[in-house]
């Protein structure tokens, strides 16, 4: 008898399998996003006790709250994260990927007087003090661009008058060098990010189209210039991650998030920019340039690596992501010729090997300052399903489908 089950169970086991590992690219991008679904909750909680709300309303606010799940708080990441939920909708047509874009928005938006009251208060750590903050490009450009979507979808005053405080702000408050090249205060004064290509760039690149108002793609296209100006290495063909005006240097490390960071932001631009804006061939130039550059610096596994000239640095996946949707983003548009279009489907093959059956993702790279050694990029910790790379993954994952559609 027990001969008789051996072969039953290997079948069913098989089958078991089968059923669990994803068997299409579509099944894949969809496994990452639908863990996300599945995780969300759109609760507030009483960290003392545990106790959670679905709304803010008869709440107390002299103490301490937060926002219950990682995936609604105002952070950079997530602006990342809905905008390619809101890209996989305009892919399948499935609405439960625009709703979770709409329904997060609103579920702060219904609370805002809440957390403005406890912010307000000096109560800290509630998921949403960034939006109150408003003090760097981390703080409202990624979050705003998704929100720029979302008022195409239901254009409630409350979004809008937030986007024109978001434009205001990048426009005329951020911080910048004495040419106008958009910098930070830590941790030197007027030190240049290359992320805040995609900080900033994508906001204004979104809202450029939303006011069919020239100013916006006309300062975004400066700042790509600029970022080209201080930061591009000719000896590599790589960025390094920031400029320290101080003393006329650049950074220790070409981080791939970084580069990667500056890859999606200038597709943003390039995506919405004017067909006839006057800097829009010099962009293309930009953008195939560093291309070019990366694409000498990708492993035979078809990924990146974490300190991107550095081999004996680890394979990343987030940044691995950001090329692989650059690059196949741009043989969509026709921005580069087809036959660089294997650079992304190495890339996706190797992004595949870094998702688990259950839609999360490894090897992505945490949250990380800049440093003046190497040292740190190298050490740099990575954590399963870390946020700042599951919208780019998903974007990759959907922009490959798209050229292979293009190249059949």
């Amino acid at each position: 008898m027990k001969n008789l089950l051996i072969p039953f169970i290997l079948l069913i086991s098989v089958f078991s399998l089968a059923a669990q590992t994803p068997s299409s690219d579509l099944d894949i991008i969809r496994s990452i996003a639908d863990n996300v679904l599945n995780n969300t909750t759109r609760t507030i909680i009483d960290p003392a006790d545990g106790s959670t709300y679905t709304s803010s309303k008869n709440l107390p606010r002299d103490k301490q709250f937060k926002l219950n799940n990682p995936y609604i708080e105002w952070k950079y990441w997530n602006g990342v994260l809905n905008l390619a939920m809101l890209d996989l909708y305009k892919l399948t047509g499935d609405e439960k990927y625009k709703q979770q874009v709409v329904d997060n928005y609103q579920f702060v938006f219904d609370n805002l007087d809440f957390f403005k009251a406890l912010y307000e208060a000096g109560i800290k750590e509630t998921g949403m003090d960034q939006f109150f903050q408003m003090q760097m490009l981390d703080h409202c450009g990624s979050m705003g661009t998704g929100l720029i979507e979302v008022y195409r979808i239901d254009k409630k005053q409350a979004y809008r008058t937030y986007l024109d405080k978001v434009a205001d702000y990048i426009m005329h408050k951020e911080h910048r060098l004495d040419d106008g090249t958009l910098a930070r205060t830590g941790p030197y004064n007027m030190t240049v990010w290359l992320d805040d290509l995609y900080m900033g760039i994508p906001f204004l690149a979104h809202y450029g189209k939303l006011t069919n108002d020239p100013q916006y793609f006309d300062f975004a296209a400066k700042q790509v210039k600029q970022y080209n100006k201080y930061l591009y290495d000719k000896n590599t063909g790589l960025y390094f991650h920031c400029y320290f005006s101080n003393t006329n240097e650049n950074g220790v490390a070409r981080w791939g998030r970084a580069n990667g960071w500056s890859m999606i932001g200038q597709l943003h631009l390039l995506e919405m920019l004017p067909i006839d804006h006057p800097d829009r061939d010099t962009l293309l130039a930009i953008y195939r340039q560093q291309v070019v550059g990366l694409a000498r610096y990708q492993s035979e596994s078809g990924l990146w690596h974490q300190i991107l000239d550095k081999p004996d640095s680890y394979l990343e996946t987030s940044c691995s992501a950001m090329f692989t949707y650059a690059v196949a983003k741009a043989v969509n548009e026709g921005w580069l010729d087809d036959t660089f279009s294997t650079i992304a489907l190495a890339g996706w093959d190797g992004l595949k090997t870094k998702i688990r059956p259950d839609g999360q993702v490894d090897d992505i790279c945490v949250g990380t300052w800049i440093k003046n050694d190497l040292v740190f990029y190298y050490k740099r910790p990575t954590q399963l399903n870390d946020i700042h790379g599951l919208g780019v993954v998903i974007s990759a994952g959907i922009e490959v489908m798209r050229m292979k559609e293009k190249l059949e």
